[in-house]
């Protein structure tokens, strides 16, 4: 059921409230909100936390990333993981538009990325705006910062603590304040 929904999601960009699609999103909202309480309440060894995080998004999770809880999130089914990610604790995502962490992303406590908002008129605001939220490679999110809908964090870049990003953020870049603006540029030394 989830697989499918989530092609229909990738079409969408509005959901008025009364669509017979929500239907199935709040069934599987009630079963993340079952997965993330057995998930926070009390201590998950890591590979019992990856266990549990696989079951909430649906697919595999790499043996090489680590998730403190308390670790929230609304729908999770539209959440992709990838390898050496690391998430502190106390951080929610509201996934229904679609959250990517490529490899090595590193997500600072209580970071809030919202792939959700609401229509400003009030006729449909009990309805969703979805866009997806992509965190590229390498990239670090401070504590406290909040990822609006719709934004990339570009590979190697930086958000700094409390920052609101409202806009794209290019890669090597670090980035900061509400709403965050450009700070400086990262110097990448190639690899060898």
């Amino acid at each position: 059921m989830s697989k499918d929904l989530l092609k229909r999601l990738e079409t969408m960009e509005f959901i008025s409230h009364k669509d017979a699609i929500f239907t199935e999103i709040n069934a599987i909202l009630e079963e993340t909100l079952k997965l993330t309480n057995e998930l926070n309440l009390g201590y998950k060894a890591p590979e019992e936390v990856r266990e549990i995080l696989a079951k909430i998004t649906d697919s595999e999770i790499d043996n090489s990333v680590q998730v403190l809880t308390p670790f929230n999130t609304d729908f999770g089914r539209n959440i992709k993981i990838g390898k050496d990610v690391f998430i502190n604790k106390s951080c929610m995502f509201v996934d229904l538009g679609g959250i990517t962490l490529e490899d090595n992303v590193l997500v600072g406590p209580e970071v809030k990325i919202l792939s959700v908002n609401h229509p400003i008129e009030p006729q449909n605001r009990r309805g969703v705006i979805i866009k997806s939220v992509k965190i590229k490679r390498n990239a670090w999110i401070g504590a406290g910062a909040i990822i609006c809908p719709g934004v990339t964090v570009g590979e190697n870049s930086v958000i700094g603590a409390g920052s609101v990003v409202t806009k794209d953020v290019p890669d090597n870049c670090v980035y900061a304040g509400v709403p965050a603006k450009f700070i400086k540029n990262i110097e990448v030394e190639s690899e060898i």
